[in-house]
């Protein structure tokens, strides 16, 4: 962490409680049936680890379901069914932060991690996109994204990356408007052995997104990363041996990308079923056009 970082002198935040175990709050959760992979005609199902021997926990929510990781104490990957024509985007917010107790406490990553730094508990399902349908259900949908199995530690410096990557669900909506505004959008770190070490987890350095829906009748997808490694002008190495010990690692600017789905597939190591085969970004000329950089919406190609 680079000494001169203002934010480093910044007061500390205020400590929220954490969520104490009640009892009965397991039942709470007993008829959530999560993601619906038939949402959009065509089967697309969860986005699983391509290894078998990597643990995973299905966590079925209202609206999308958490594929999690007690290894790594984060979420391997997450799958929401986004109804646009449906969405309830005046739904009062609540940043209770709660332990899902289908895991155990030790195995999510908790305030503990987020406590006292430059750390945001970054939803993986954005909290507005399971939010549809009757109100109770909204609400239920609302509270249930504040789980921290549905959180991941990304740095708190907002700027124009991490605004086209908020807002990405929001522009393929308006894409998918004539096709009754449903979209399925599967989410998740990327997850790796480097990762850097804090506070009993390792912080991931880049996300992934993967949109799918329908286009002319048939299944469509898009996907995307989201870094935040350090500064790319330099090797990770040398950047990482600049931190303050103690402290969260040098995270740097996000940066957004539409890339191939099949990258996706690859460098999170997931399975994505029929998406790589359904992709929108045209064949790329070369390995330095393979990734594209999104400074704005505009950037982003829809024609295959």
């Amino acid at each position: 962490m680079n000494p001169s970082d203002p934010r480093q002198n910044l007061p500390e935040r205020p400590e929220r409680p954490e969520q104490s175990e009640r009892p009965g709050r397991a039942d709470l959760l007993a008829d959530r049936t999560g993601y619906d992979e038939g949402f959009l005609g065509p089967a697309v199902p969860l986005a699983l680890p391509a290894r078998a021997s990597v643990p995973t926990v299905i966590l079925p929510y209202t609206h999308f379901t958490v594929v999690f990781r007690p290894d790594r104490r984060l979420a391997a990957s997450t799958a929401v069914c986004i109804e646009g024509g449906q969405l309830r985007e005046d739904m009062p917010r609540d940043d209770t932060w709660l332990y899902d107790p289908r895991v155990a406490r030790e195995q999510q990553a908790g305030d503990d991690v987020y406590r006292n730094n430059s750390l945001d508990r970054g939803h993986l399902v954005r909290r507005l996109d399971p939010v549809w349908g009757a109100a109770a259900v909204a609400g239920r949908a609302d509270a249930d994204t504040f789980h921290f199995t549905n959180a991941a530690p990304q740095a708190d410096v907002f700027n124009q990356g991490k605004q086209v990557w908020q807002g990405l669900e929001n522009y393929l909506l308006d894409h998918a408007a004539a096709f009754d505004r449903k979209l399925v959008v599967l989410t998740g770190p990327v997850l790796q052995e480097s990762d850097p070490p804090y506070r009993g987890i390792q912080v991931p350095l880049r996300f992934w997104k993967v949109a799918a829906f329908m286009q002319d009748g048939a299944l469509a997808a898009t996907a995307y990363v989201l870094d935040q490694s350090p500064d790319l002008s330099r090797d990770a190495d040398r950047a990482f041996a600049g931190a303050t010990p103690g402290a969260p690692p040098p995270l740097g600017p996000f940066r957004t990308y539409q890339v191939p789905v099949s990258d996706v597939a690859e460098i999170a190591e997931l399975e994505l079923g029929p998406l790589p085969d359904v992709d929108l970004m045209p064949p790329s000329r070369g390995p330095e056009d393979r990734w594209r950089r999104l400074e704005s919406y505009e950037d982003i190609a829809m024609a295959d």
